[in-house]
């Protein structure tokens, strides 16, 4: 674990430039174009990038190594910034979208590259606490580099911004490629790039669906996590300004730090619980979460006192954070072999809920309220999940003789040698 702790300090930096290149380059190319239908029109084009790049990141990370693909995303972050920054003003406005398609499409790269890898750095064991260190650090990542996305620009104007965001990428490239960690597992024949093992990584949906039908469940609850998440980053700006109209980022302020305290509380529990039970909380768990989770979030949007609104942030953030853990450690049970297309297919998902949750909630709050917003969104996500645990409780009642022995979550993801 030493080695991965240097690992998630780089990756935390990384991610500390992705959400201060994700404010600052959303108001530069407002400003560059003047125009809100070319901001609008950079994050389509980064979104959907992302949705493109899982399914192809999935068919990368099961074929060549994961460190040089992580070096190489990050590195080719790093590049584009750099050129964006040293262009002529008028070359700039064009470069905005190359950079849409660099940044939207190595982001999920890396990070499905490292969800694949964190079996085979740490061990299967110790997956869990690794999962949770990761999400601690992208969540103060995403602390830091909201607040300080404002400082910077105005204090010392975009070109800053752009340097800063690409030495953090550097830095990050640099702690991957000196740290002695191997990300995929020994002997594995997909690590020459073998035509088998492309092959293998082409067939895992289909296998899936035969197969492992609850894990497509639990990645079709994230993609419709995705839409709830959406929905509340559009209406929070509104419920805000609605509660405090000459203070509208009070509310803001408050909400992000405290879901950011719940969600790091989590991850200190779920760890430390892990390693005393030696279980890795499994389907239920995850459902019951995101159950949690979406209630807490329409709590928020209820007109509540700050105090209750407060605790009810909190409890959001720690389900968050319980359930990307949980959710990111069971796929992780997936043989190495068919894990990095479980992941690419993961982020494929979540990507394609949160980009239409942005696009339909948008245009809801023009006619409704947020409340009534966040409720249909996160209410989707909950009808979901009962669902689900319904469908576990009803297996659970089927299955004849003792309960098995090994750990819920542990299970492979599906059998080998089948589809």
């Amino acid at each position: 674990m030493r080695h991965f702790r240097l690992l998630v300090l780089g990756n935390g930096i990384s991610a500390y430039g992705s959400y201060l290149n994700m404010v600052a380059l959303n108001v530069f190319v407002y400003d560059a174009t003047g125009s809100a239908l070319a901001a609008g029109l950079f994050m389509a084009v980064r979104l959907g990038t992302s949705v493109v790049s899982g399914w192809v990141s999935g068919r990368l990370v099961s074929v060549y190594d994961r460190k040089r693909l992580m070096v190489g995303a990050d590195l080719c972050q790093a590049a584009a910034l750099l050129t964006l920054l040293l262009a002529p003003d008028g070359v700039r406005p064009g470069l905005l979208y190359v950079l849409a398609v660099v940044t939207g499409g190595c982001s999920t790269l890396s990070q499905v590259a490292l969800r694949s890898s964190i079996p085979e750095i740490v061990g299967a064991e110790h997956r869990v606490r690794a999962n949770g260190l990761l999400v601690t650090g992208r969540s103060l990542a995403m602390i830091a580099g909201f607040a300080s996305a404002g400082v910077v620009v105005a204090e010392f104007g975009y070109s800053a911004a752009f340097a800063l965001d690409a030495t953090t990428f550097l830095v990050s490239a640099t702690v991957l490629f000196l740290l002695p960690v191997r990300t995929r597992a020994a002997g594995d024949p997909a690590a020459d790039g073998s035509a088998k093992a492309s092959g293998a990584a082409r067939g895992t949906v289909r296998i899936l669906l035969a197969t492992a039908p609850l894990l497509m469940a639990m990645i079709a609850v994230r993609a419709v996590d995705g839409l709830g998440s959406s929905s509340h980053n559009v209406a929070l700006p509104l419920y805000s300004s609605s509660l405090d109209p000459d203070h509208p980022a009070t509310f803001i302020s408050q909400f992000w730090a405290t879901w950011a305290i719940g969600n790091i509380v989590a991850q200190q529990v779920l760890g430390r619980v892990t390693a005393r039970t030696g279980r890795t909380p499994g389907e239920r768990a995850f459902a019951l979460g995101a159950c949690v989770m979406s209630a807490g979030f329409i709590v928020v949007f209820c007109g509540l006192p700050t105090l209750p609104a407060v605790i009810a942030a909190l409890v959001a953030g720690a389900a968050d954070g319980f359930t990307e853990t949980v959710y990111v450690s069971r796929l992780q049970a997936a043989p190495d072999d068919q894990r990095g297309r479980l992941f690419g297919l993961s982020a494929s998902a979540e990507n394609t809920g949160f980009g239409l949750g942005m696009l339909v909630s948008g245009a809801l709050l023009e006619r409704f309220s947020p409340l009534h917003v966040v409720a249909a969104f996160h209410g989707l996500a909950i009808a979901l999940c009962t669902a689900l645990l319904l469908v576990l409780a009803a297996k659970g009642r089927r299955r004849p003789g003792p309960p098995r022995a090994e750990p819920a979550g542990d299970r492979p993801a599906v059998t080998e040698g089948r589809g």
